[in-house]
């Protein structure tokens, strides 16, 4: 089941130079992991809510690549390079299986919330 990574940032007005290195090299982790970018350094056109900052979405053929990649070797030698500059929240998140039913998860939802 497909699974992503989501990072919610807030940049400083100017980006340092190791922010612009890390970019240049996430691409190399993310390929033994088979993930891609699917949203990245995009502003989001906010329908609801405040938003400060941006957000990166890569997707992963599945949690355990996702794991993988965050904690590789690859990846946390560059991580520093992000975090050290920028404020944010990273998630790694499991996907829906095909055919996922919004109705069933709310009546999981409601049985455990009433037992």
């Amino acid at each position: 089941m497909t699974a992503y990574a989501l990072a919610h940032l807030q940049p400083p007005a100017t980006l340092p130079e190791e922010v612009f290195t890390y970019m240049e090299r996430i691409q190399a982790t993310l390929e033994p992991f088979g993930g891609r970018f699917l949203v990245h350094g995009s502003l989001p056109e906010v329908v609801e809510g405040p938003l400060d900052g941006m957000y990166v979405l890569i997707e992963f053929p599945g949690m355990d690549d996702a794991k993988g990649w965050y904690e590789s070797d690859g990846y946390q030698a560059i991580l520093p390079m992000r975090t050290d500059n920028m404020k944010g929240t990273a998630v790694l998140l499991q996907g829906v299986p095909e055919g996922y039913d919004p109705a069933a998860t709310a009546a999981a939802f409601r049985a455990l919330q009433n037992p």
